[in-house]
């Protein structure tokens, strides 16, 4: 480990509240449905008692977030009267009034304290480079840039409006304590978080297999290999005292109510499809669009009667089952299977040749990319739990830097469609491009003399993503097309992106390789 930067640090205050000051600028912009969930989540556990928490269905968004996120919104809800009591009430469906607005952005912001603390956290555990250097070019200073300015964070809470940045911060205060070595405390953070938000499993077979190994085993052989007497039990105690806490206190007061079937099923309702509305860019929209491909040439070709095949429900843009045409139709048991078998080999490194907190870093960012490219019914913004902690390896290695430009530039643009309207189109694309210049000249500097970050068709499939914003944001509305096919932007932007997220996907596991063939970090 390197020993944190002597450093005034002057500088970071200036960022955070710069980055503060723009979400304000965001509080009268567009907001998505999201923006009624919370409202009506707020309702929920303000009015009413515990026991109905999660049986209450007068909206259609019920409470799907694990208990410690109900107390959460139970704890904004007593700010909450003091701004607008009417947006608290659960019959006021879709209600909006400028204090309700006022006081759901302000939440989001302020909130963001435990995220920039998170942050601070962790540009103090980046191994600087050595002699003088200009802060502006330092690994840290870039590492909060691309953190705090990140630009999915800005367009999902601050626009769209979610709690991410929230969250993030106890994912990135849990992996900060992981390279201070304080494995306890990373463990409790990581424990707390699962209990805000449960796709945060994603990440959970990473943090498993490192704390057994690396934590409850206390030695290794020359070799690498387990040494098994050194296995130190009480060290699994205290680990699973932590989680069986944290879960007691989040699910206890259900599981005595005898609700805890009732919360399972809301945390899991695997009936919503294997595909959001939103084709999340990952194995799962390359496989719908090779079926529908299928389909077509086998109608034209007289192979298939179209009158027998099921209506392709997967194009209509609604969260719902369906079935394939040509294609075997996907179970959620499939999907959890083709999971496991993506994340096996990195979980299997990580046990066999343990290599220090950023081999649990790069064996965390394979889990949580391996669920996201084929679980089920993800959503789009779950790469952002991908693209957040690479940021850190990134400001370290040119090569992850690379694997950061591509999957960051890719996974970004994805999430165009989540913002549609008119008016934010300048923001969205002002945004996109400050922070895509600014990773690729920050990242390009900061690893100057290791040769180029990109490959030439890296830099040519990236380039592409301008093309396909220019026909999506641009030609597309003035089309005739727009009426007929009004899911073909986001179709064409879920393809190009997938290509792109599971190049980068195949290069992290080859970086993974790579590192497993140098010696063993100390």
């Amino acid at each position: 480990m390197a020993a944190p930067v002597v450093d005034t640090w002057s500088w970071f205050p200036a960022l955070a509240l710069g980055v503060s000051f723009l979400k304000c600028l965001f509080i009268n912009a567009y907001h998505s449905t999201d923006f009624e969930v919370h409202r009506n989540w707020l309702a929920i556990t303000h009015s009413l008692p515990v026991s109905r928490w999660y049986h209450e269905n007068t909206s259609e968004w019920t409470l799907d977030y694990p208990p410690l996120f109900a107390w959460f919104e139970f704890a904004l809800s007593n700010v909450a009267q003091h701004f607008d009591r009417n947006m608290l009430v659960v019959e006021n469906l879709n209600y909006v009034s400028p204090s309700t607005v006022l006081f759901q952005r302000l939440s989001v912001i302020l909130t963001d304290v435990l995220f920039i603390m998170a942050v601070r956290e962790c540009c103090r555990c980046v191994q600087e480079q050595k002699g003088s250097r200009d802060v502006l070019t330092r690994p840290s200073f870039v590492l909060a840039v691309l953190l705090l300015w990140n630009f999915g964070l800005l367009i999902v809470d601050h626009i769209h409006f979610q709690y991410n940045g929230f969250l993030f911060g106890f994912l990135l205060l849990s992996v900060a304590k992981h390279l201070q070595s304080q494995h306890l405390q990373g463990a409790l953070l990581f424990a707390i978080l699962l209990n805000l938000k449960h796709i945060y499993l994603y990440g959970a077979p990473a943090y498993g297999i490192y704390l057994l190994r690396s934590y409850c085993f206390t030695q290794d052989g020359k070799d690498g290999s387990v040494i098994w007497r050194s296995f130190r039990p009480f060290r699994l105690l205290a680990l699973g005292s932590i989680v069986v806490s944290v879960c007691a206190v989040s699910f206890g007061p259900f599981i005595i109510m005898g609700q805890l079937p009732q919360v399972l099923a809301q945390l899991f309702p695997f009936k919503r499809g294997l595909c959001h509305a939103y084709w999340a860019p990952n194995v799962w929209a390359l496989y719908n669009i090779v079926d529908k491909v299928l389909v077509t040439l086998g109608v034209r070709l007289k192979l298939l009667d179209e009158a027998q095949l099921p209506r392709a429900s997967m194009t209509g843009g609604l969260v719902q089952e369906f079935q394939h045409s040509v294609l075997p139709s996907v179970s959620p048991s499939i999907t959890l299977i083709c999971t496991l078998l993506s994340i096996l080999p990195a979980v299997v490194s990580i046990w066999r040749r343990p290599r220090g907190a950023r081999g649990f870093l790069r064996c965390l960012l394979l889990c949580s990319l391996g669920s996201f490219m084929f679980g089920w019914h993800v959503h789009e913004k779950a790469i952002l739990i991908v693209i957040i902690p690479l940021s850190i390896l990134a400001v370290e290695s040119r090569e992850d830097a690379g694997i950061f430009l591509v999957l960051s530039t890719t996974g970004h643009y994805s999430l165009f469609p989540l913002i549609f309207t008119s008016t934010e189109l300048p923001i969205k694309v002002v945004l996109m491009l400050m922070f895509v210049i600014y990773s690729f000249t920050a990242l390009r500097k900061l690893h100057s003399g290791q040769g180029s970050l990109l490959h030439p068709l890296e830099a040519v499939y990236l380039l592409g993503l301008v093309a396909m914003a220019i026909a999506c944001e641009i030609v597309f509305p003035l089309s005739p097309w727009q009426q007929k096919l009004p899911f073909l932007p986001l179709l064409a932007t879920s393809l190009y992106c997938a290509v792109g997220v599971c190049y980068s996907f195949l290069r992290l596991y080859v970086s993974l390789l790579r590192q497993a063939e140098k010696p063993k970090e100390q």
